[in-house]
């Protein structure tokens, strides 16, 4: 018995020396920190949904006793990435209805939205996703067939970019739109007299608003659906981009049950209903949700030639595209976001769109400032106007993807000398020194695999062109790493909670089966994810 004394008080002084306040301790582990030198690391530990020390395996097991080891098996890790733009809510409620995304003609989509009505025989049909760019004939449809096989039952299907519909003359009907009918920033099309049932940027919501609300089942399954596909993909953070205030309710309380784990930074739309609410109650801010911003809309897009540009479009004679509302909507919108402190959003894609936005936020901010306001797409900026992106502080923020997606018809839309000056995100990023990025999901891809291959390569998925398109404003690896974790949570105003792997922050990260800090270019679109951890917590594997 004398000789188990010695023994027992070695392992009591062993004991000692750990922490025993340690959840988890991952290891063996190729970590990529993204903190201020970018520097590496083997594992790190993890308490109370945060990270309490990161460094050597062998000497944080010395130090804390874990309740749990993960074993990374040797696999990077990397911060849970950060989606800057999405339409979060949107695509979820997408995956309720008809998806048209990647139908290659408007035979193909009237087949598909045929079917879909079989088998849901009831209330309005909604589509998103049809792309007249990626069809042999590049025209937007006609609601003929639509009319032939659904004269009563109305039919609205948009186009990809969430900026076009079609609509049948049920819908129409319903709306109470006639042709010649006309609105400010949108477009009421008409062919012979005729409406084609074609509707751009606000003319969409004249048909949109009568669709009946959702119930509380499908919004309900269109968020729990929508964080499924995105914790696949190794997103832990989405900005979804101009929701209505009563959202904020809705997110909240499945977040407070633990049904809903992603955490949001919400945009509330351009509406005083909802200056109202954020203003009278200030923002709303849990470890989960962030409402501070607002999102607002420049333009339309330039597939839809909504997109408002400083001389006329090259495939189109005499038309500019339109801005959404009248400078003076701007310029008040900015001023009472600008005296209530919140943060400005701003969607512009076109040159004219940029300059305009650009002015007026250069007015209300006045110089130099920590106040982050952003314009989103920032896509097509003229070089003269580039400058104010610095002066006054205001971040571009980017998504990859259209670049790859819109280069192959981009060139018809602006012309090859004004392309030139599009989707500069180098030169972009040079103005602040960093640029959060996105996807604009689902406008694309969900997957921040692709944002980050077509950040860095600059190629589509067929890997064209050879070259890359316009290499200059490729961005480098670790730009593109901080894009989706550090640099998008700064753009939230998040960069001391979330973002990278250090010490304090949430302990959200990912797994990857590859590096994508060495892996060969092409081999980038098809890097998985294993793992996806909110606060050390699993809520996906892949199987």
């Amino acid at each position: 018995m004398k000789k188990l004394w010695p023994l027992f008080f070695i392992l009591i002084a062993a004991c000692k020396q750990k922490e025993y306040n340690a959840d988890t301790l991952v290891k063996n582990a190729l970590v990529y920190t993204v903190d201020s030198t970018f520097s590496t690391a083997n594992a790190f530990v993890i308490s109370n949904g945060k990270i309490i020390a990161v460094g050597n395996a062998d000497t944080l097991e010395q130090k804390y006793l874990a309740k749990e080891t993960i074993d990374a098996g040797g696999k990077p890790v990397y911060p849970g990435f950060i989606d800057a733009h999405t339409h979060f809510y949107e695509y979820g409620l997408g995956l309720q209805e008809v998806n048209l995304v990647g139908s290659k003609s408007w035979n193909a989509i009237v087949d598909t939205v045929s079917a879909f009505a079989r088998k849901n025989t009831e209330g309005w049909i909604i589509g998103n996703g049809w792309d007249q760019n990626i069809w042999t004939v590049k025209q937007f449809p006609n609601k003929a067939k639509l009319d032939s096989l659904f004269p009563i039952r109305p039919v609205i299907l948009s186009r990809i970019d969430g900026h076009a519909a079609i609509a049948n003359q049920a819908a129409l009907n319903i709306a109470g739109i006639k042709p010649g009918q006309t609105i400010t920033g949108g477009q009421i099309e008409t062919v012979n007299g005729k409406l084609t049932g074609i509707l751009v940027d606000n003319a969409v919501g004249i048909v949109t608003r009568k669709i009946p609300e959702p119930t509380e089942q499908i919004v309900q399954s269109a968020l729990l659906d929508a964080q499924r596909n995105c914790f696949a993909v190794g997103l832990t953070t989405v900005d979804d981009c101009g929701l209505p205030y009563t959202m904020v309710s809705t997110i909240a309380a499945l977040q407070h049950k633990g049904d809903l784990k992603m955490r949001m930074y919400l945009m509330l739309a351009d509406k005083e209903e909802n200056y109202e609410y954020l203003f009278k109650r200030g923002a709303y801010k849990t470890p989960s949700l962030n409402v501070r911003a607002f999102k607002v809309y420049g333009d339309g897009a330039l597939g839809s030639r909504g997109a408002c540009l400083l001389k006329p479009y090259s495939d189109k004679a005499n038309w500019n595209g339109f801005l959404l509302s009248n400078k003076a909507h701007f310029e008040e919108v900015a001023k009472k976001i600008a005296d209530k402190g919140f943060q400005m959003c701003t969607h512009a894609i076109g040159d004219s769109a940029n300059r305009m936005i650009l002015k007026v936020y250069a007015a209300a901010l006045k110089g130099k400032n920590d106040k982050r306001w952003r314009v989103e797409h920032a896509q097509i900026v003229s070089p003269e106007d580039v400058k104010y992106f610095g002066d006054y502080n205001i971040i571009p923020s980017v998504q990859p993807t259209h670049a790859t997606s819109d280069m192959a018809w981009a060139v018809n839309r602006l012309g090859a000398d004004r392309l030139k000056s599009a989707y500069a995100y180098k030169d972009l990023m040079k103005q602040n020194g960093w640029i959060p990025l996105g996807t604009d999901f689902p406008v694309e891809n969900i997957n921040p695999m692709y944002t980050f291959y077509a950040a860095v390569v600059r190629k589509d998925l067929k890997g064209l062109p050879t070259g890359g398109f316009q290499m200059k404003n490729a961005l480098s690896r670790i730009e593109a790493l901080k894009g989706m974790t550090t640099w998008a949570a700064k753009a939230n105003f998040e960069e001391n909670e979330k973002g990278s792997i250090t010490v304090g922050k949430y302990a959200d990260f990912v797994i990857l089966d590859k590096d994508i800090m060495k892996v060969d270019g092409s081999e980038l679109p098809n890097v998985k994810v294993i793992k996806t951890y909110i606060n050390g917590v699993k809520v996906y594997e892949k199987k």
